[in-house]
């Protein structure tokens, strides 16, 4: 459901529309022969680039091209949801069928729910009962998660399980909905592993930990504090004014209010509808706003950027010991 902040917002947005852009889809377009064109030209040339610099470069493009299955998902380029499906099943960034990711981020747009751990399925929280028992080490990394170099290092590892744990627990409760999607994406994974170890000389393990998990790690860096804990449901998404190479590596997800507000707005277009209306969206956010990723990793590098536990009854405020959360 689209937000708009007033009918002259949603007047302009309208007319946007009409543009020959938004209505041909060009950039995404373009986007999606770039993405392609980029991972398996860096993975046919891995013999002169070398293994580490490979990793490397296919990594950074496999991020990019979680940034466009998002794109995806929400119905660009086309009007059809198979079409698209097309484009983002090739298992690039190795961890998760396409279809399973889709249904999941759709869910995590139910704004109402955000944050909240069992009904977001992307929350960085636990609500109390799952703090109480865990463990001291579960706990120092629920606590190291909401660190920026946390993140970045066991953030992948904690969705890659949490993914995997629902699977399994959707067919033990007979559940078999996402069995099809999930064989599909390990049939084209291992034939894109046997084509890149025999073909380009890139052993499966680069792939799957340098490529995979490093794609995952750079991703988490638009995911770090992109959501808070608060009473206001327009107070919990932020608006990260990062640098370009950032925008268009995310494709623009990162004024990510905007995004929730309004998803059916091409990632080509947000920035022009941010800019359109600043002053309101800040406003709108309750003032979450940053100045880019480099100021979350001054702020949070080591230091929590809130409590991992969700109470879902309070306002959240940053800590920075793990006395403070017992």
């Amino acid at each position: 459901m689209a937000i708009y902040l007033d009918d002259t917002q949603r007047k302009a947005i309208a007319s946007l529309a009409t543009s020959w852009t938004w209505r041909t889809q060009w950039p995404t377009w373009l986007l999606i022969v770039a993405i392609y064109s980029a991972w398996f030209g860096v993975a046919t040339h891995a013999r002169v680039l070398g293994l580490p610099l490979t990793a490397a470069l296919l990594a950074l493009v496999s991020a990019w091209y979680m940034s466009l299955q998002h794109e995806l998902l929400h119905g660009h380029p086309t009007c059809s949801a198979r079409v698209n499906a097309l484009f983002g099943f090739a298992p690039l960034a190795v961890w998760f069928p396409y279809r399973v990711y889709r249904e999941s981020h759709l869910q995590h747009h139910d704004d109402a729910h955000l944050t909240q751990p069992g009904r977001d399925p992307e929350s960085y929280f636990v609500d109390a009962r799952v703090w109480h028992r865990a463990g001291w080490a579960m706990r120092a990394l629920l606590i190291w998660r909401n660190t920026f170099v946390g993140r970045l290092v066991v953030g992948p590892a904690f969705a890659i399980a949490a993914t995997g744990v629902d699977a399994l627990r959707k067919v033990k409760l007979g559940d078999w909905r996402d069995v099809p999607a999930w064989l599909a994406h390990f049939i084209a994974l291992a034939a894109l592993t046997a084509w890149l170890h025999y073909v380009c000389s890139i052993p499966a393990w680069v792939f799957i930990v340098g490529v995979g998990y490093g794609s995952m790690s750079l991703g988490s860096i638009r995911s770090f504090r992109e959501h808070r804990a608060a009473n206001d449901i327009e107070h919990r998404t932020v608006l990260n004014e990062a640098a370009l190479f950032w925008r268009l590596l995310f494709l623009n997800n990162n004024f990510h209010l905007v995004h929730h507000d309004l998803p059916h707005v091409p990632w080509f277009a947000l920035k022009t509808v941010y800019q359109a209306s600043r002053e309101q969206y800040i406003e709108r956010s309750g003032g979450f706003l940053v100045a880019g990723y480099g100021e979350w990793l001054t702020l949070h590098a080591f230091a929590p950027a809130e409590n991992p536990v969700h109470d879902g009854s309070r306002r959240f405020e940053p800590v920075s010991t793990e006395a403070e959360l017992t």
